[in-house]
Protein backbone atom coordinates (compact mmCIF):
# COMPACT_ATOMS: atom_id res chain seq x y z
CA UNK A 1 0.00 0.00 0.00
CA UNK A 2 1.21 3.37 -0.58
CA UNK A 3 1.20 6.49 1.03
CA UNK A 4 -2.02 7.78 2.59
CA UNK A 5 -0.14 10.71 4.58
CA UNK A 6 -2.82 13.59 5.06
CA UNK A 7 -5.73 11.76 4.27
CA UNK A 8 -8.61 11.74 6.79
CA UNK A 9 -10.88 8.95 7.04
CA UNK A 10 -13.86 8.06 8.99
CA UNK A 11 -14.15 4.76 9.90
CA UNK A 12 -17.23 3.60 10.09
CA UNK A 13 -18.00 0.45 12.49
CA UNK A 14 -21.05 -1.74 12.19
CA UNK A 15 -22.11 -4.66 13.95
CA UNK A 16 -21.02 -7.69 12.68
CA UNK A 17 -18.52 -10.24 14.06
CA UNK A 18 -15.56 -9.21 11.71
CA UNK A 19 -15.50 -5.83 14.03
CA UNK A 20 -12.79 -8.46 15.63
CA UNK A 21 -10.54 -7.88 12.79
CA UNK A 22 -11.15 -3.92 11.78
CA UNK A 23 -8.29 -2.45 14.77
CA UNK A 24 -5.69 -3.64 12.67
CA UNK A 25 -6.70 -1.71 9.74
CA UNK A 26 -7.12 1.26 11.87
CA UNK A 27 -3.42 0.50 12.55
CA UNK A 28 -2.14 -0.06 8.97
CA UNK A 29 -4.00 2.96 7.83
CA UNK A 30 -2.18 4.94 10.16
CA UNK A 31 0.92 3.65 9.69
CA UNK A 32 0.55 4.47 6.28
CA UNK A 33 -0.04 8.37 7.02
CA UNK A 34 -3.86 8.18 7.26
CA UNK A 35 -5.46 10.48 10.18
CA UNK A 36 -8.14 8.16 11.50
CA UNK A 37 -11.68 8.63 13.10
CA UNK A 38 -13.52 5.75 14.21
CA UNK A 39 -17.82 5.80 14.44
CA UNK A 40 -19.27 2.77 15.80
CA UNK A 41 -22.98 1.68 15.67
CA UNK A 42 -24.27 0.41 19.11
CA UNK A 43 -24.64 -2.67 17.81
CA UNK A 44 -20.55 -2.66 16.91
CA UNK A 45 -19.62 -2.18 20.30
CA UNK A 46 -21.22 -5.01 21.88
CA UNK A 47 -18.40 -7.21 19.68
CA UNK A 48 -15.47 -4.34 20.68
CA UNK A 49 -15.28 -1.29 22.92
CA UNK A 50 -14.67 1.97 21.48
CA UNK A 51 -11.61 1.90 24.19
CA UNK A 52 -9.62 -0.42 22.03
CA UNK A 53 -10.45 1.87 18.93
CA UNK A 54 -9.96 5.25 20.63
CA UNK A 55 -6.36 3.24 21.67
CA UNK A 56 -5.33 2.29 17.92
CA UNK A 57 -6.94 5.38 16.49
CA UNK A 58 -5.42 8.34 19.16
CA UNK A 59 -8.94 10.14 18.70
CA UNK A 60 -12.10 9.55 20.51
CA UNK A 61 -14.62 7.27 19.20
CA UNK A 62 -17.92 8.83 17.81
CA UNK A 63 -21.07 6.75 18.85
CA UNK A 64 -23.48 8.98 19.68
CA UNK A 65 -24.98 11.58 17.10
CA UNK A 66 -26.31 13.43 20.10
CA UNK A 67 -22.99 14.07 21.42
CA UNK A 68 -20.21 16.68 20.88
CA UNK A 69 -17.54 18.11 21.35
CA UNK A 70 -18.13 21.40 20.23
CA UNK A 71 -21.02 21.48 21.68
CA UNK A 72 -23.82 22.08 18.54
CA UNK A 73 -25.02 18.42 18.27
CA UNK A 74 -24.20 18.48 14.55
CA UNK A 75 -20.59 16.40 14.93
CA UNK A 76 -22.18 14.36 12.15
CA UNK A 77 -22.01 17.80 9.90
CA UNK A 78 -18.15 17.98 10.97
CA UNK A 79 -17.38 14.75 10.36
CA UNK A 80 -18.94 15.14 6.94
CA UNK A 81 -16.97 17.94 6.26
CA UNK A 82 -13.90 16.82 7.31
CA UNK A 83 -13.33 13.36 5.83
CA UNK A 84 -11.53 12.90 2.69
CA UNK A 85 -13.11 9.51 2.17
CA UNK A 86 -15.70 7.21 4.53
CA UNK A 87 -15.04 3.68 5.43
CA UNK A 88 -17.32 1.41 6.41
CA UNK A 89 -16.09 -1.88 7.60
CA UNK A 90 -18.16 -4.84 9.22
CA UNK A 91 -21.16 -3.74 7.17
CA UNK A 92 -24.23 -5.19 8.16
CA UNK A 93 -27.56 -6.30 5.73
CA UNK A 94 -29.46 -3.83 7.98
CA UNK A 95 -26.60 -0.87 7.32
CA UNK A 96 -26.57 -1.79 3.82
CA UNK A 97 -30.58 -0.83 3.71
CA UNK A 98 -30.52 2.05 6.10
CA UNK A 99 -27.54 3.84 3.43
CA UNK A 100 -29.44 2.64 0.44
CA UNK A 101 -32.92 4.16 1.87
CA UNK A 102 -31.32 7.39 3.04
CA UNK A 103 -32.14 6.85 6.68
CA UNK A 104 -30.26 8.99 9.14
CA UNK A 105 -30.63 7.30 12.30
CA UNK A 106 -27.28 6.60 13.94
CA UNK A 107 -23.98 8.77 13.22
CA UNK A 108 -22.84 6.64 10.44
CA UNK A 109 -26.25 6.88 8.54
CA UNK A 110 -26.20 10.99 9.24
CA UNK A 111 -22.67 11.67 8.27
CA UNK A 112 -23.11 9.45 5.07
CA UNK A 113 -25.91 11.76 3.99
CA UNK A 114 -23.82 15.08 4.22
CA UNK A 115 -20.95 14.18 2.82
CA UNK A 116 -19.77 14.41 -0.53
CA UNK A 117 -16.57 12.20 0.23
CA UNK A 118 -16.35 8.95 -1.62
CA UNK A 119 -17.74 6.24 0.46
CA UNK A 120 -16.14 2.39 0.45
CA UNK A 121 -18.31 -0.48 1.89
CA UNK A 122 -16.66 -3.95 3.40
CA UNK A 123 -19.50 -5.93 3.83
CA UNK A 124 -19.83 -9.04 6.56
CA UNK A 125 -22.72 -11.31 7.11
CA UNK A 126 -24.12 -15.01 6.73
CA UNK A 127 -24.35 -15.83 2.77
CA UNK A 128 -28.18 -16.24 2.92
CA UNK A 129 -28.35 -12.28 3.93
CA UNK A 130 -25.84 -11.66 1.49
CA UNK A 131 -27.60 -12.92 -1.76
CA UNK A 132 -31.19 -11.77 -0.18
CA UNK A 133 -32.81 -10.08 -3.40
CA UNK A 134 -33.42 -7.13 -0.71
CA UNK A 135 -29.56 -6.77 -0.10
CA UNK A 136 -28.31 -7.14 -3.59
CA UNK A 137 -31.17 -4.54 -4.35
CA UNK A 138 -29.71 -2.24 -2.01
CA UNK A 139 -26.03 -2.73 -3.33
CA UNK A 140 -27.19 -2.32 -6.73
CA UNK A 141 -28.97 1.36 -5.33
CA UNK A 142 -25.70 2.31 -3.70
CA UNK A 143 -23.53 1.15 -6.56
CA UNK A 144 -25.17 3.16 -9.26
CA UNK A 145 -24.85 6.24 -6.46
CA UNK A 146 -20.80 5.95 -6.51
CA UNK A 147 -20.90 3.75 -3.52
CA UNK A 148 -17.88 1.08 -3.44
CA UNK A 149 -17.61 -1.74 -2.22
CA UNK A 150 -14.48 -3.96 -1.19
CA UNK A 151 -15.97 -7.99 -0.51
CA UNK A 152 -17.77 -9.53 0.69
CA UNK A 153 -15.24 -12.61 0.20
CA UNK A 154 -15.97 -16.65 0.31
CA UNK A 155 -14.79 -18.56 3.58
CA UNK A 156 -15.77 -19.41 7.23
CA UNK A 157 -18.64 -17.33 8.42
CA UNK A 158 -19.62 -16.72 12.18
CA UNK A 159 -22.10 -19.59 12.05
CA UNK A 160 -19.63 -22.09 11.37
CA UNK A 161 -21.07 -22.57 7.84
CA UNK A 162 -18.61 -21.85 4.53
CA UNK A 163 -19.88 -19.09 1.89
CA UNK A 164 -19.71 -15.85 0.71
CA UNK A 165 -19.92 -13.17 3.52
CA UNK A 166 -16.90 -13.01 5.24
CA UNK A 167 -15.70 -9.51 5.23
CA UNK A 168 -12.39 -8.89 3.07
CA UNK A 169 -9.32 -9.11 4.78
CA UNK A 170 -7.77 -5.51 6.05
CA UNK A 171 -4.78 -5.88 4.40
CA UNK A 172 -7.59 -5.95 0.67
CA UNK A 173 -9.59 -3.00 2.36
CA UNK A 174 -6.36 -0.85 2.77
CA UNK A 175 -5.65 -1.23 -0.74
CA UNK A 176 -9.22 -0.96 -2.01
CA UNK A 177 -9.35 2.40 0.13
CA UNK A 178 -5.71 3.61 -1.48
CA UNK A 179 -7.11 3.34 -5.34
CA UNK A 180 -10.36 5.13 -4.29
CA UNK A 181 -8.29 7.73 -3.26
CA UNK A 182 -6.16 7.88 -5.82
CA UNK A 183 -8.53 8.83 -8.42
CA UNK A 184 -10.07 10.72 -6.67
Amino acid sequence: MADLKGKKILLGVAGSIAVVKVPSLVTDLREHGADVTVAMTQSAQRFVTPLAFQSVSGHPVISDPWHSEHGHGMQHLSLADWADALLYTAATANLIARLANGFADDVLTETALASAAPLLIAPAMESAMWQHPATQANVETLMERGVQFIGPISGRLASGKEGVGRMAEPAEIATALEALLSVK
